[in-house]
């Protein structure tokens, strides 16, 4: 009897496995990339159970509808101030494409300087919130209670003491090492903080690794930063000391990154302490446009945006990123870029702290040099910068990788240069960053050790999921 008990239940949990396999097969590929689709079957078909509970739990890239209400709300409440903005006399077509994916138009007379200094980058912020007048805005994934969060905190209490206005939005995941601390660091220098995304059980919240990964620093709504810095030590990973890159802007386009801040603080409290934003005046002779990108926009921005500019391209492509892990429209459009004669340089870290995305980033460079792709390993430090030229026509810089996270998953924000000047400045930061390089030849990569690449191909199968 027993026995028999024991075989019923092991035929229904067969049956159930293949219930299982049969229904994701139907309901995976219409929610998800080509690649994902393929790592979630696998896993599924090997392990059922195990894997719809967690597609469940992260496997569906989108916000409850409570939130997606609220975003239109917020643009609804904005759209007057984005509307006053002077669109660029003569905009390129690919300003034209990022107003539609980002809802930002391209606008001229900015000042645009391009920081790579951890430290002197943080001193400059310091600098500019001592100087504020009415409210400081910081939009950051990482928030430290370390030495350098302590010293930007010390900044914003003299702020407040002075009678500015505060407002912090902190990624909990980003921050989760010294979230308790730096909450309570950044309300007791009289700030008003919130968490970005947190997660709410009762509330609908997606998946718990959709982040709100941008870096937005604002002061009086005059002076902006965006880039790929947080707020913490250079060297907070033992062994590692980050190397950056940030543009500190001035002018019309500063409005956009208030419009953005606002939105995303709307998000999370439902009130909007600004909704007449004041355009700054003119302040250079940049041309410089927004693009915000993520979960709450019909399309992937960076990632199209991106991919489109690869297949445009004439003469020289660099891309920067610490984490690179492209879809396959990204690599078929690098690929081709070089058969047409386009230079496609990618700059990438030779120091690694994310083992598993190095492992699976690392599958893709045996394709990328095969097909004519310039590798070059950064030395010494982990360049975390973000940052891509094409043609010396367009600069973007900005906080999103070249990986499937950021193209899906995270809320983040590029600004795009239009101007030549700029982006030969951001062409010089790129050149100084290949000659700290070491590059990358396919016959020494060939050699390197089976197990590694038996390692790297796992790791790639499992990309669309990290």
């Amino acid at each position: 009897m027993t026995i028999s008990l024991f075989s019923q239940s092991g035929a229904l949990f067969y049956a159930c496995e293949w219930l299982v396999r049969i229904a994701m097969l139907l309901i995976v590929p219409s929610r998800r990339t080509p690649e994902a689709t393929r790592s979630w079957l696998l896993l599924i078909f090997f392990l059922p159970i195990p894997g719809v509970l967690l597609y469940l739990a992260i496997g569906r890239p989108r916000f409850p509808t409570w939130r997606a209400e609220r975003f239109e709300r917020a643009k609804a409440a904005l759209a007057p101030a984005v509307e006053r903005l002077q669109p660029a006399p003569t905009p390129c077509d690919v300003a034209s494409l990022a107003a539609r994916l980002g809802g930002m138009p391209s606008v001229s007379s900015n000042g645009v300087e391009l920081l790579t200094d951890y430290e002197g980058t943080i001193d400059r912020l310091v600098l500019d919130i001592d100087k504020a007048r009415k409210h400081v805005r910081i939009l950051v994934y990482i928030f430290a209670d370390d030495a350098t969060g302590r010293q930007v905190a010390a900044a914003l209490a003299r702020a407040v003491q002075r009678g500015v206005t505060v407002h912090v939005l902190v990624d909990p995941v980003g921050s989760h090492r010294w979230l308790k601390g730096s909450i309570a660091l950044l309300r007791g220098a009289g700030a008003h903080v919130r968490e970005a995304l947190p997660f709410h059980w009762l509330r609908g919240r997606t998946r718990r690794d959709m982040r709100n990964h941008r870096k937005l620093f604002l002061i009086d709504g005059e002076i902006g930063y965006a880039g790929s810095q947080n707020i913490v030590d250079k060297n907070f990973r033992p062994g590692v000391e980050n190397r950056e890159l940030v543009a500190r802007v001035t002018g019309p386009v500063v409005a956009e990154m208030t419009a953005t801040f606002l939105t995303d603080w709307f998000l999370e409290t439902e009130t909007m302490p600004e909704s007449d934003i004041v355009v700054p005046a003119a302040t250079g002779t940049a041309e410089a446009q927004l693009l915000p990108s993520g979960a709450n926009y019909p399309l992937e921005g960076f990632q199209t945006l991106l991919t489109w500019q690869l297949q445009r391209a004439v003469r020289r492509v660099i891309i920067t990123s610490p984490y690179f892990i492209p879809d396959e429209p990204l690599l078929c459009a690098m690929r081709t870029a070089v058969m047409r004669g386009v230079e496609v340089n990618l700059i990438v870290s030779a120091v690694v702290d994310q083992p598993l995305v190095a492992l699976a980033q690392r599958s893709y460079y045996a394709d990328l040099l095969r097909s004519g792709v310039k590798i070059h390993l950064f030395r010494q430090y982990l360049l975390h910068a973000k940052n891509v030229s094409i043609d010396g026509e367009l600069g973007i810089v900005g906080s999103s990788n070249v990986d499937l996270r950021s193209f899906q998953l995270n809320e983040e924000v590029s600004l795009l240069l239009h101007d030549r000047a700029s982006v030969a400045a951001l062409e010089a930061i790129q050149a100084g960053s290949i000659a700290h390089a070491d590059r990358l030849s396919l016959d020494n990569w060939r050699r390197r050790p089976l197990m590694r690449k038996i390692a790297e191909n796992i790791a790639r199968m499992v990309s669309p999921l990290l």
